[in-house]
């Protein structure tokens, strides 16, 4: 039985975790088996709920209580529903809610990065990118183009952030993903001395003289390879350049010198997909 609770008092502290609380305390780094995260929009909710996530609060419009929402209510039992009028809800969160729900879930504890590459042939490995728009477009891309997983260095922004698992439509419960190491340290070593003990030929992408064209004929007959992109901007650095297999370009026309590292992901993963 759905547990319905009217937003009257904005500094009710059960509130916290939809109004007070940042990406950081969300994940609770310090103390990971009280982390929670938030997901966004229906579609969100309910591929995180198929994935087998627990969830823990829902906020929504009230309007949705027998639209959009009645369905996941009835997928998360007798957990608080908080709901009120669109105006209420944006005053007390300071945006305007997508598809006006949202879920508090608890957060998942993370394979190793042996678990999720276990039978992969083709991985992408994210090194410092840090916006979440960027990491949910590239969680997209790598489920709808062919990556069997994903791994994330230990700066990565975190795939569970509000915006990048809504900006993924929810692709970050469908693609396996975990960090290859916890701390800015264990990347590039042993990061990507773990990739080479899993059999991948690691495929650095970036612009350099000695870089081959990304449809080299070599690329294709690799049985494992891990694609690794870099953050915005900067793009990967020089030691985790210098250690990879290959060094690989996009080539580009009318002057354009690269792509955006989300747009870059999508054409790399189509083209260097196991055939």
């Amino acid at each position: 039985m759905a547990n319905i609770i009217e937003v009257t008092d904005f500094n009710a502290p059960e509130l916290d975790v939809f109004a007070r609380m940042t990406d950081i305390a969300l994940r609770n780094r310090l103390e990971p088996e009280k982390g929670v995260f938030i997901a966004e929009s229906p579609t969100v909710i309910n591929l995180a709920l198929n994935a087998g996530h627990i969830p823990l609060a829902l906020l929504m419009e009230r309007k949705h209580l027998e639209g959009h929402g009645a369905p996941i209510i009835e997928r998360c039992g007798d957990i608080p529903v908080y709901t009120g009028e669109r105006e209420v809800l944006a005053q007390l969160t300071g945006y305007e809610l997508t598809r006006g729900i949202l879920c508090a879930m608890k957060r998942p504890e993370l394979p190793t990065a042996l678990e999720v590459c276990r039978g992969a042939k083709r991985i992408a490995v994210l090194e410092s990118v840090v916006d979440p728009t960027n990491v949910g477009a590239i969680m997209r891309s790598a489920a709808a183009l062919g990556m069997d997983a994903v791994l994330l260095s230990p700066t990565c922004r975190d795939p569970l952030t509000r915006r990048a698992a809504r900006v993924s439509m929810g692709t970050v419960f469908q693609i396996p993903w975990t960090r290859i190491g916890s701390e800015p340290s264990d990347w590039p070593h042993p990061g990507m001395d773990i990739l080479k003990e899993m059999g991948f030929k690691t495929v650095a992408m970036a612009l350099r003289d000695d870089s081959v064209s990304i449809d080299d004929e070599n690329l294709m007959k690799e049985e494992k390879l891990a694609i690794i992109l870099g953050t915005e901007g900067d793009g990967l650095v020089d030691r985790t350049i210098a250690d990879c297999d290959y060094t690989v370009r996009i080539p580009m026309m009318h002057g354009v010198d690269s792509l955006n590292v989300a747009a870059a992901s999508a054409v790399a993963f189509w083209q260097l997909r196991a055939r």
